[in-house]
Order: structure tokens, then sequence, then C-alpha cells
């Protein structure tokens, strides 16, 4: 039985951390093809930023202002029971 409750409180702890860390999953290493085009022709690198997004002009014909790629989360071990 208290296997089963650490188990729990493990399982809970990870998704409150989790959850806290949620903007820790994203990144601005995005490769230029996998772009999402977030702002418009001739924005600065200041505005671009301004609207939560990232900015690189090293490429050419890529946007240079893009959204955040998600990093994918690591699954923990599942408790069992």
């Amino acid at each position: 039985m208290e296997r089963k409750v650490t188990c729990v409180l493990a399982v809970v702890l990870m998704l409150v951390f989790g959850t806290l860390a949620g903007a820790q999953t994203e990144t601005c290493e995005v490769a230029p093809h996998e772009r999402s085009n977030c702002g418009f022709n001739g924005i600065t690198r200041k505005e671009c930023e301004a609207k939560g997004c990232c900015f690189s002009d090293t490429f050419r014909g890529v946007p240079w202002c893009f959204h955040k790629q998600q990093v994918p989360v690591e699954e923990e071990e599942e408790c069992v029971f």
C-alpha cells in the first residue's frame, strides 16, 4: 500500500512540475525549412521578440521571424501497481 501511495505522489509531483516548467518546452532552435512565419516582411528583431517569437536572419528565403518549436517532453517511467 505504501508503495502505491509513493508512486501516486510521484506522478502528481511530476505533473505539477511539468506544468510549471511548460515554458521550458519551447525552443528557438528550429531548422530553417521547419520555420512557421510569425511576422511580416521587414519586421525588426525587437518587434518579432515583442510578439513572443524567435528572430534569426542567418538564412535567406525562410522566415526570419518564426514561432518557437515545441520540444518533446521525455516520458517518465510508469508506476506498476
